[in-house]
């Protein structure tokens, strides 16, 4: 389960490029996975709660306490009876022989809850873990979009200069030169959001370990480089090794050994007791011994050990539907990586560079007067959309990566990326 942690980390790194880097703090992926399982609460309760099962262990390894207990009898009556005379003093000393195998039945109960405390650590830390690489591509995404941004800012600016070039030269009139600025107004409103964006988002990352005012900045990164990933019949076979599913191996544990306990309650324990009594009249001392056994333990047991094996056989049911539902989103999620990936590609070999040269005919033309304002800036628009609808395509493969990460518990990168990143 930690070489699959591992294995996480370095892979998020792989498909997120880098953490971002201040001089004056440098945090890596590897850094911030470290923060928030060191400081998040929820985390530090599992070491709580297995201290609270080690208490739970050691409890259920006690035997049946032995009880000391002492018998006054034929004391401060009447007659011979009166005040001590005649009176009798009884020692004893009880317990209880448990049968059936209650002992071992309640220590193996006892360490199976502790065998399942680690599975669900596990699977909470990679959920976790998740939700950091989540967090972390929504201030890459948000910085990827001020770029965008930028790009626009920079053509808009061309259009502007060449509108109002035109405007001197008496070519076009000035309501031309007042769209072109409010579209760059509208563009700078774009990045403006950006920035906005991705402080809101750095500053939710940093609340993951509590971070009131955050400290770091992330590096240009470029979330349109997709890995390849392994088909379908090899994402599925990695399922069996789920977080999500390892825990009903424990939960059947801990069943079991619940339902053995519960069978153990057959067999009747015997209560023994001991003792050494005084007798006044002679002087004397005398054994006493006794020795009972509950009746009808069979039947006072049998609602118990249904109950038991009920909880077990419905296991194997919750087992079942979680499989499938298991099943049912990586199917989903492979399907939508598949179509992310091919959308990003056919954006970036195809239609954005197309878009490039003929928003580039579009400015030459524009000056030399040949097409009008509306055109140009109809492509440029057009470009722009194109680069934000790649960017949106590979937003969703990286959360669908980060799902059948979080779903397998594996690295499962078949290899380089194929993609080269966002083609200007």
């Amino acid at each position: 389960m930690r070489s699959r942690l591992a294995a996480f980390a370095v892979w998020v790194a792989a498909v997120v490029v880098a953490w971002p880097t201040l001089a004056a703090d440098r945090l890596s992926l590897d850094d911030a996975f470290a923060r928030v399982a060191a400081t998040y609460p929820e985390l530090r309760l599992f070491d709580s709660r297995g201290e609270v099962l080690a208490a739970e262990r050691d409890r259920a390894a006690l035997r049946p306490a032995l009880v000391a207990g002492a018998t006054v009898e034929n004391a401060f009556g009447t007659g011979s009876a009166s005040g001590l005379q005649g009176v009798e003093l009884t020692l004893t000393l009880a317990s209880v022989l448990e049968r059936g195998g209650k002992l071992d039945a309640r220590k193996t109960l006892a360490r199976s809850h502790i065998d399942a405390l680690a599975p669900e650590r596990e699977a909470r830390r990679l959920d976790l873990l998740a939700e950091v690489a989540r967090r972390y591509l929504a201030m890459v995404a948000a910085r990827r979009q001020g770029e965008i941004a930028e790009q626009d800012i920079a053509q808009r600016r061309r259009t502007v200069a060449a509108a109002r070039q035109r405007l001197q030269a008496g070519a076009s009139p000035e309501s031309v030169v007042f769209t072109a600025e409010a579209a760059l107004a509208r563009a700078e409103l774009e990045q403006a959001r950006a920035q906005q964006r991705f402080d809101a988002a750095r500053q939710y990352l940093a609340a993951l370990w509590s971070e009131r005012e955050p400290r770091f900045e992330a590096v240009a990164a470029d979330p349109v480089r997709l890995p390849e990933i392994a088909d379908f019949a090899a994402l599925t076979a990695l399922l069996e090794g789920t977080p999500e599913l390892v825990q009903f191996v424990s939960q059947r544990r801990v069943r079991e050994a619940r339902l053995q306990l519960a069978r153990s309650q057959v067999t009747a324990d015997l209560s023994w007791q001991v003792g050494a009594r005084r007798i006044e009249a002679g002087n004397d001392f005398g054994m006493v011994g006794t020795l009972s056994m509950p009746l009808g333990a069979e039947h006072r047991a049998a609602p118990e050990i249904r109950a038991a094996e009920a909880e077990l056989g419905a296991l194997e049911i919750e087992r079942e539907a979680r499989e499938i539902a298991l099943h049912a989103t990586l199917v989903e999620a492979h399907g939508r990586y598949r179509a992310a990936q091919l959308e990003v590609r056919r954006l970036r070999d195809e239609v954005i560079p197309l878009l490039s040269r003929a928003e580039g005919a579009a400015e030459r033309a524009y000056r030399a007067g040949a097409v009008s304002y509306l055109e140009w800036a109809q492509l440029q628009s057009e470009r722009t959309a194109a680069r934000r609808q790649q960017l949106e395509a590979a937003l969703d493969a990286q959360r669908t990566l980060i799902e059948i990460q979080r779903l397998t518990g594996q690295a499962f990168v078949a290899g380089p990326s194929t993609d080269k990143g966002n083609t200007p």
